[in-house]
């Protein structure tokens, strides 16, 4: 199998912890933005390859990003973005762009990535859910609906794909520091931290092992998982 990755939103947060864990371990990763190009070009140059940038709710542009990067043998899908607030007060802009991003765009990147991956009968594919994609959220309810689905996908994509040699799982990460805390007072952040057994947030760095994990050859016999890393938030 080659080692070629594409990370999607890997500009900073999980994806760019991910990228790191990646580029660790050997595989020449890809880095991915839509609107944070200056900390992507500053991390592809830290990793010594390149950046592109796409809107992944645009199909057109999707298939741009992949004449760009070529084949790739390992994709992470983990571009996303949340909404936050009563469903009634969503509207249908703010519910078809969360779904748009986070679900409608790993069917686009899976659908460019597979081909190639079915002509080498080899493969991986990590998607990047949420606890919330398992349990769901009070006042989160486009963003859980959108990782659900991730994890449906998930499982049936293992099943389609795994005669071809061609792994496919999700992480489902808890409450982690990165910028979609931020509209969180110390009280709601002291709250989840109360929340999680562990008694802390998670780490960028906690997601990104295991998918780093996932994507090696120590995780030969495993796809077709909805993996939790949430300190035991979820139980």
């Amino acid at each position: 199998m080659g080692k070629t990755a594409l990370v999607t939103g890997s500009s900073r947060g999980i994806g760019a912890a991910a990228a790191r864990a990646l580029a660790a371990d050997g595989w020449a990763v890809t880095v991915h933005y839509n609107h944070s190009k200056d900390a992507a070009l500053a991390l592809a140059g830290e990793l010594h390859t390149a950046a592109v940038q796409a809107d992944v709710s645009d199909p057109d542009a999707v298939r741009a990003m992949f004449r760009r990067t070529g084949p790739v043998d390992l994709l992470v899908c983990n571009a996303g973005v949340a909404q936050y607030g009563l469903l009634t007060d969503a509207d249908e802009d703010t519910w078809r762009r969360v779904l748009a991003v986070n679900t409608d765009g790993a069917y686009r990147c899976c659908r460019e990535a597979i081909p190639h991956m079915i002509r080498q009968k080899a493969g991986n594919i990590v998607l990047v859910s949420s606890v919330w994609g398992l349990y769901g959220a009070s006042c989160e309810a486009a963003y859980s609906a959108s990782k659900a689905a991730l994890i449906g996908l998930t499982k049936a994509l293992a099943k389609e794909l795994g005669p071809s040699g061609i792994r496919v799982n999700c992480v489902c990460p808890g409450v982690i520091d990165t910028d979609m805390l931020a509209q969180f007072d110390q009280a709601d952040r002291q709250a989840l931290i109360d929340a999680t057994p562990l008694g802390r947030l998670g780490r960028p760095e906690d997601v990104a092992a295991l998918i780093a994990f996932l994507a090696s050859d120590r995780a030969s016999f495993i796809t077709g998982q909805a993996i939790g890393c949430d300190g035991a938030f979820g139980m």
